[in-house]
């Protein structure tokens, strides 16, 4: 028995396509689903609502994830908890397996492996996930899968951060690395963007949330997720046709935080990926 906070923003697209992998072998009340329209625009609660009693809708006028997940916490009824992304793929048997992993001891956070949908992106954004994929902290973070299940003490941690831009990567270091579990058994689906620009426009947002997170100065017994130079290099090192994505990677990253510092000190744009939900 898990409750999932499906929090959602003008996701009239691709909310189908989630809920529909969740319900379609779940027996009749396994899950207690709550989405949470924010600040819609589309028919966002319209798809929610067209599942019937299997998905409770809570919507708010605010456009705001966090909100979103303050009101879907509220609704919840249950626990393990888990929190999903409108945007990505999870099926039923991928919710039990994070469930059972959640009821191992010492485990306070769990995640799913992750799957890139990578079909008609350019080669540059292809050869950028070839290189973030491999990183240290990508392969053991809860982040950048969208989807984060947690236990009831689990959920006290996170009840306790503060609303950042870099929601998930906070979720993540909010856990020793012992006290998180990457559930081989279970997988998501991610749709990364279609264009490099979209790319460039998300790894900018990426970076704005790092900042504010590092800001805040917040409790973090996960450590940090920053890339080193050491981890790039070791990379190339060990496989060297890896030498070019290297260098894709650092260009984006680079551009991304220049960007940002040009930014700094002005209104924080949402900077969504659209291109990753038609």
């Amino acid at each position: 028995m898990v409750s999932i906070v499906i929090p959602a923003h003008n996701e009239e697209r691709v909310l189908g396509r989630l809920l529909d992998g969740l319900l379609s072998t779940a027996e009749p009340d396994e899950f207690d689903i709550i989405v949470v329209p924010n600040g819609c625009t589309d028919g966002t609660a319209r798809v929610a609502a067209s599942f019937g009693s299997a998905v409770r809708v809570v919507e708010s006028p605010e456009a705001s994830k966090a909100a979103a997940l303050r009101l879907g916490d509220k609704a919840a009824r249950r626990f393990p908890r888990l929190y999903v992304d409108a945007d990505v793929e999870l099926r039923t048997e991928d919710v039990r397996a994070l469930t059972a992993a959640l009821d191992r001891p010492g485990v306070a956070a769990a995640a799913p492996s992750r799957r890139l949908e990578m079909a008609g992106r350019p080669w540059a954004v292809r050869s950028y996930y070839r290189v973030w994929t491999r990183l240290p902290e990508v392969r053991r973070g809860l982040f950048g899968r969208g989807v984060v299940g947690v236990t009831r003490d689990g959920h006290a941690r996170l009840a306790a951060l503060p609303g950042v831009i870099a929601d998930d990567l906070a979720s993540s270091l909010a856990f020793r690395a012992e006290e998180r579990a990457i559930v081989d058994t279970a997988r998501v689906v991610v749709h990364p963007p279609r264009t490099f620009g979209d790319l460039l426009r998300r790894r900018e947002r990426a970076a704005a949330g790092v900042e504010q997170l590092e800001q805040a100065e917040l409790d973090q017994p996960g450590g940090s997720a920053r890339t080193s130079p050491s981890d790039l290099a070791g990379m190339v090192r060990r496989d060297p046709r890896l030498a070019p994505h290297v260098a894709v990677f650092m260009a984006v990253a680079l551009i991304a935080r220049s960007r940002q510092a040009r930014r700094r000190g002005a209104p924080t744009a949402w900077q969504r990926d659209e291109s990753s939900r038609t």
